[in-house]
Order: structure tokens, then sequence, then C-alpha cells
């Protein structure tokens, strides 16, 4: 997506796609920054791995406690930073790194826009208590939701989301495990559908999909995982991760760039690739 966006931007800029070892983080992101990259964006588990790395943290990554994304900025000939975008060349001094998080924004939009769900004093079934999993769950908790139950499959891991729930946002009421009753959404924020031999994220012993008004998949391919499929069949209104990814690169770009992101182009490069062989 970003690429066709660059195009339409009129940069002579490319995204590029690297493999990279979490050992080996530290090297990349400072060799990145040698080559005068104008930014990175980062995948699990490399997320929560760059907090402890890069040298400055917008205030994005310190609520959310994780970086997806990089800018790399550079003192100009005033000793102000700037990012490198802003500067010629032979402007660039003294280099930074500046970590931000653009995942959380992200999450809440695609819910409001691709569900329709007015997130405030919401009830929420949040599966996964991991990066993605914690920073959805601080989120829904900022945002006002009511009640929001944390399953995970480590209990104490969703236990230490919980408490940090409550400490920050106590006026929102945090569970450990499944509810008894229905919910507004159910997140799975687990993995489990990434692969056609995954088993279900969802134990539906304990919590039945029909008890769910909505149900939002943070995976975006396949299209469709057998979570969405089976809660279309019970009569669920579904959604994919495809908006989430969207909007958290739609908002990376324009931290790079300082321009606004050509989000109808990015959109249209994401299902093209997504949906072309569904």
């Amino acid at each position: 997506m970003h690429n066709p966006a660059l195009v339409t931007l009129g940069l002579d800029w490319r995204y590029l796609a690297c493999d990279v070892h979490p050992e080996r983080l530290r090297e990349a992101i400072a060799g990145a920054q040698a080559m005068k990259f104008i930014g990175l964006n980062l995948t699990v588990p490399h997320k929560l791995l760059a907090v402890n790395i890069v040298d400055e943290l917008d205030v994005s990554a310190r609520t959310w406690g994780a970086v997806n994304t990089v800018r790399f900025e550079a003192k100009d000939l005033s000793g102000g930073w700037q990012p490198l975008a802003k500067l010629n060349p032979e402007e660039v001094g003294e280099m930074r790194s500046v970590g931000f998080n653009t995942d959380a924004d992200a999450i809440t939009r695609s819910l409001s826009e691709d569900l329709d769900l007015e997130l405030g004093g919401a009830s929420v079934l949040l599966l996964g208590a991991g990066g993605a999993g914690r920073t959805a769950a601080l989120k829904l908790a900022a945002d006002g939701v009511g009640s929001l139950w944390l399953h995970n499959r480590t209990a104490s891991k969703a236990e230490e989301v919980a408490a940090e729930i409550r400490k920050r946002f106590p006026r929102v009421k945090v569970m450990v495990g499944y509810p008894e009753g229905s919910v507004d959404l159910l997140l799975n924020a687990t993995s489990l559908g990434l692969k056609a031999t995954d088993a279900s994220p969802l134990d539906e012993s304990k919590f039945a999909l029909h008890q769910a008004r909505n149900v939002y998949d943070m995976i975006y391919r396949p299209a469709e995982t057998p979570l969405l499929r089976a809660a279309k069949a019970a009569g669920c209104k579904t959604a994919n991760g495809l908006g989430m990814l969207l909007y958290q690169g739609a908002q990376a770009l324009e931290i790079w760039t300082g321009k606004f992101a050509p989000v109808e182009v990015m959109r249209a490069a994401l299902v093209k690739n997504v949906y072309a062989n569904a």
C-alpha cells in the first residue's frame, strides 16, 4: 500500500521489506539511520523490543508501550530536530530515532468504520493479551468501554494486562476469563487463524459465538478466518483486520512525510493484494 501512495504523493521513495532477527534489531535500526532512511515500520516481535532501543519515544509509544513506526530525525542548521523528509542532505547533522505507535488508533478507527460500533460503554471479549492484545485492551479501556473480558492462553499475562487497566482506567470493569452473557464485540488479537490447521482462538464450550453481536479478527490474510466464517454462520456482524492494517499504515506515512496519506489509494492496493486470490 505504501509504494502506490508514494507515487501519488510524488515522492521518489521506496518501501522495502527486510527480515531482521530480533537479536539484530538494534543493529538494523542503527544501520537504517546511518543510511539515512526516512523511517521504518516494525512488526512482531520487534514492537516491544524497540521501546528500549530507539532514542526517543513519542507520546503514543509511551502510552501504549510499543513501537511499530520509527521516524529518523536530524538537527537542522539552527540546531532544531526535524524529520529527514524536511531536510536537504547537506543540512543533516546529528541524527536520532523516534518511536511511534499507530496501531492503537487504527484498531478503534477500524472497529468504528467497519462494524459501525460505538465503543463507549460497550462490552468486549478480547482474545489474546500479547503485544497486539495488550495494545488493543489499553486503547479500548482508554476509549471508555463499559466492560472488558480478557482471555489468554497464559492466564497470568491476561492478569497483568487487567491489573494495568485497573490502575490506569479504573472506571472500566475488567475481568479475566469468559463472560456468561452476551457481548457487543468479540475481538481476536491472537495469531490463531493464520494457518488452516490452527485451532480456534475461542473455546465455544465456554462462550458461544451467537453471544457476540460483532466479531473482529485482527488477521487479514486469509481474508476470512475460520472464526469469522463461523461467526457469520452464527449471525454475527464481522470484519477482518484489513482496516487496522490500512489505518496504521496511513498514519505512519503521515508521520514520515508530513503529508495527508492517500487512504483510498492505499485501501485499493491492500484489497487487490489480500483478496486477489480469495
